[in-house]
């Protein structure tokens, strides 16, 4: 088998705790500000693993719906 990689996110120093829901909430808004701003570029796309790898697929998938139906609760 190939050799796969497996990485998270760096640590950030903003946040030193275990817990890393905060953390996952602002790589998600990160990763949506750079679309607004950059549109689909490479740059963004790093904020996207971040988010991927920290976040439950769960939050992710309701988040999205709420973005879709105008009532996220975070500044986009």
């Amino acid at each position: 088998m190939a050799g796969i990689e497996l990485r998270t996110a760096p640590a950030d120093f903003r946040f030193p705790t275990t817990n890393q829901t905060r953390h996952c909430f602002t790589r998600y808004i990160e990763f949506h500000k750079c679309l607004s701003a950059k549109g689909e570029s490479v740059d963004c796309q790093k904020f996207a693993k971040y988010y991927r790898s920290l976040c439950p697929a769960e939050w992710v998938e309701r988040w999205n719906e709420q973005r879709e139906n105008g009532n996220f609760p975070g500044p986009l």
